[in-house]
This record gives C-alpha cells, sequence and structure tokens, in this order.
C-alpha cells in the first residue's frame, strides 16, 4: 500500500495546502534547525490550555486545593507520549491519523471513528465558546448570552489570515500563549502560593481520588489535557516542514519534532499547574473552597488578592485562551474532515459549521442552567473529550506499531508497553467514572 499525504484544498491556511511549505535546510546550524522545526509541537499545546482546562483546575485548585496537581503532571506526560506517536506517524509514516485510519478501517469503523472525533471537536469548541463569552462578559460587561453570540463572528479571524502562511498562524498563536503565560506569571507573583504544599501535590496519591467528585474532576483535567482531536492535528502539522524522505533526514526530523513538543507541552504544564495553585492559593487556603466557576474566581480574586491588576490580568488570559484554541480547532476539524472523508472545503466554512453546531448547546445551556451553569458545561465538555480518547489512541498505537506504515520507525517493544499502557489507564478511569454516576 502507498502511504501518501492528499494534495491540499484550497483553504486559507490548512496544514494539508502548505506541506513542507517551511524548508529546512540541510547543513544549516542545529540551532537553526531547531528553531524552524519549532510551531507544531505549540499549536498543539494551545488545546491544553484552552477554556475548559481553566474550568477543571479552578475547581480542583478551590475544592482541593494542591492535592490534584499530580492529575495534571500525569495527565501532561501521557499527553507527550501520545503526541509524539502522532508526530513519529506524521513524520516517518508520512501520513496524517485520520487518513491512515480511512485506509486501514472499513466503512463502518471509519465513520464511526470521523463522528467521534466530531464530537470531540465540537466538544471543545463548547469549551472555547463559553470561555470567550465568559471573558466577554468579565472584561466589557456583555451579557453571557450575547457574547456567545458574539463569538459567532471569530470566523473573521480566519478569513482575516488568508493568504497568509503557516508560519505567521503560528507567530499569532505564540503571541497568544505568551500572553497567557506573563498574566498568569505575574498573578501567581500577586497570591504567593505555599511553594511546599504545592511541590507535595506533584506527589502521586490514590487516596486523593477516593472522593468520587475528586474522580469526576481528574476525568475532566485528563480531557482537557490529553484531547483526541490533537492527535489528528499533529501528525499532519508536522508534515508542514519540508525534510529529505531518506532514514537519516526522518531521524533527524523525528529529532527536534520531539524536542518540539516537549518543550511546548511542558510550557503547557506550567500554564495548567498555575491556574490550579492560583486557585488553591487565593481560595481553597482562605476558605473559599465552593469556587467553581470560572467567574466567581475572577470576582473573588480582587478582595483576596487585594490588587484590582490581578482580575483585569485574569479576564485577557481568558480571552486569549478562548481565541487562541480557535485557530488550532478550525485546521484539526479540517485535517478529520479530509482525512476521514476525502473532503475539502475552505477553513472558514469549516470553522462556521463548527462553531455553529457548538453555539446552541452552549447557548441553550446558559439560558437554561443561567450564569452559573458555565462551569458546570465545561468540565462536563471536557469528560466527553476523555470518553472520546481512547477511540483515538487505539488506531494510533496500532499504526505507529506496524512496520508496513512505519518502516524501521516503527514502535519498539517499550514504546508499545508504555503506549497500551496508557490506552488501560485511561480506558479503567472512563470505566471507573460511569460506574460511580451509576451509583
Amino acid at each position: 500500500m502507498q502511504w501518501s499525504l492528499p494534495k491540499f484544498a484550497t483553504a486559507p491556511f490548512c496544514p494539508s495546502e502548505v506541506r513542507g511549505s517551511i524548508a529546512i535546510a540541510p547543513g544549516a546550524p542545529w540551532w537553526q534547525r531547531v528553531l524552524r522545526f519549532a510551531g507544531p509541537g505549540l499549536l498543539v499545546a494551545v488545546g491544553y490550555m484552552d477554556p475548559g482546562n481553566w474550568a477543571t483546575d479552578i475547581e480542583a485548585g478551590s475544592v482541593f486545593g494542591y492535592s490534584l496537581l499530580f492529575v495534571v503532571l500525569l495527565s501532561s506526560l501521557a499527553a507527550i507520549v501520545l503526541q509524539v506517536l502522532a508526530l513519529r506517524l506524521g513524520i516517518a509514516g508520512d501520513v496524517d491519523l485520520a487518513r491512515a485510519c480511512r485506509r486501514r478501517y472499513g466503512s463502518t469503523a471509519r465513520y464511526a471513528l470521523w463522528a467521534m472525533a466530531e464530537v470531540a471537536i465540537v466538544a471543545c469548541d463548547v469549551a472555547e465558546v463559553l470561555g470567550s463569552a465568559l471573558a466577554l462578559h468579565l472584561l466589557l460587561g456583555v451579557s453571557l448570552a450575547l457574547g456567545i453570540v458574539i463569538t459567532a463572528f471569530d470566523t473573521l479571524l480566519v478569513l482575516g489570515l488568508k493568504g497568509k502562511g503557516f508560519r505567521q498562524v503560528e507567530a499569532i498563536v505564540l503571541g497568544l500563549v505568551a500572553t497567557i503565560g506573563v498574566c498568569f506569571a505575574i498573578e501567581l507573583a500577586l497570591v504567593g502560593p505555599d511553594w511546599h504544599a504545592v511541590a507535595a501535590g506533584f506527589t502521586p496519591r490514590a487516596e486523593a481520588l477516593r472522593d468520587p467528585r475528586a474522580l469526576y474532576i481528574a476525568i475532566g483535567i485528563l480531557g482537557a489535557t490529553v484531547m483526541p482531536h490533537n492527535l489528528y492535528l499533529h501528525s499532519s502539522i508536522v508534515q508542514t516542514r519540508r525534510t529529505g524522505g531518506d532514514h537519516a533526514s526522518k531521524a533527524g526530523a523525528l529529532r527536534l519534532s520531539t524536542i518540539d513538543t516537549v518543550g511546548s507541552l511542558l510550557l503547557a504544564l506550567l500554564v495548567n499547574a498555575a491556574i490550579l495553585v492560583l486557585a488553591a492559593g487565593a481560595f481553597h487556603t482562605t476558605g473559599h473552597t465552593g469556587v467553581t466557576e470560572i467567574q466567581d474566581a475572577y470576582h473573588l480574586l480582587d478582595p483576596v488578592v487585594g490588587s484590582g491588576v490581578a482580575t483585569l490580568l485574569f479576564g485577557v488570559a481568558l480571552l486569549a485562551s478562548g481565541q487562541s484554541s480557535t485557530f488550532t480547532g478550525t485546521i484539526a476539524g479540517q485535517v478529520i474532515m479530509e482525512g476521514f472523508l476525502d473532503l475539502k472545503i475552505p477553513c472558514w466554512q469549516r470553522r462556521l459549521i463548527t462553531r455553529g453546531l457548538a453555539l446552541v448547546p452552549a447557548l441553550c445551556g446558559v439560558l437554561w442552567l443561567g450564569d452559573a451553569g458555565v462551569g458546570t458545561m465545561l468540565v462536563a465538555s471536557q469528560v466527553v473529550l476523555s470518553l472520546q480518547l481512547p477511540f483515538a489512541i487505539w488506531p494510533l498505537v496500532r499504526l505507529t506499531s506496524d512496520r508496513a506504515v512505519m518502516g524501521s520507525f516503527a514502535n519498539g517493544p517499550g514504546l508499545k508497553f508504555v503506549a497500551w499502557s496508557l490506552f488501560a489507564v485511561i480506558g479503567a478511569a472512563n470505566a471507573g467514572l460511569f460506574a460511580t454516576l451509576l451509583r
């Protein structure tokens, strides 16, 4: 079977349009090659900083203090392993996960996997809609319902990028991520958490998950951290780097892409840990253990921290979080649609479809549950992502372990053991959640 990437569609900045668009000179210095490969990992890491992560981390920190920090750490390490598998498929296998699934499985399995991937994208976009709308509500005073409607116009952002190269998209995302990081660094300095307790929180403890609510939040953190559609996305966008097709060139590309991925996801780990630490330091330790909504956290920061700048930074970071995820969600949706269905449409149309599907549950949820239901919907959206995750991990591990696809870069025994162990642990965690909910 011949494994090759499809020709790129007429979309503004989707990766299939710009495969190999960023040239890597073979004789360039090592540090220049590292910089040229940097970017895809950052686009993937954005998904680990979206408003869904905020909701789970804030609730975890305010209710349970620093005790669930180890869940953030372990989820991030699991994400690194899985994203490395995805980039290996894209570079060594020269195919993205969605297209590989279309070629590997029959129509029933293929359409089922496609449907579940689309559910994951919509669930993620619901979190982006709610997060962006909440940021507009907090910063500008508009109602949440109006904020949700305003987010429909973010398609104009995608249209504004028409004709721009993939590198420009990566630069925009880098600016938004830097905004998030700086805001939280300043807020942590203002709060002054107990760093000894923070260090203790990173130590795994099974008893911390005995509380059914803690288990539910932990599953939400897992779903918010290891996003299934990011695996499809990463296997495609790594192919925007142009390298040779020989074994040595692929081996070098794998090393440099792995550096990009590990570095970017460690940054995402720091941001997620900072959100939880901020909530634990500002609310749990001061007796405000009932803070489960992002807007509650926003309004309480001023009196607790004693500085008006804390709330402003919080709102700006939340808006940057929602908007940065818009770009990656659009690209992931295009990759999945092209790969599974061989259907090519412009990115702005894809964005319109995804955002339209996300607006309905977000708006209905706010109108039905009120403003206080935003946190509930955000955490629920991340649990949905966790439930979809095994259905992306299974084909990813199978494909990257197949020498017919990967050649000599197929997974070795150690990597296969780690990958299948992650599959088993995530599946068991989801099953445990079901058992808890059925009690």
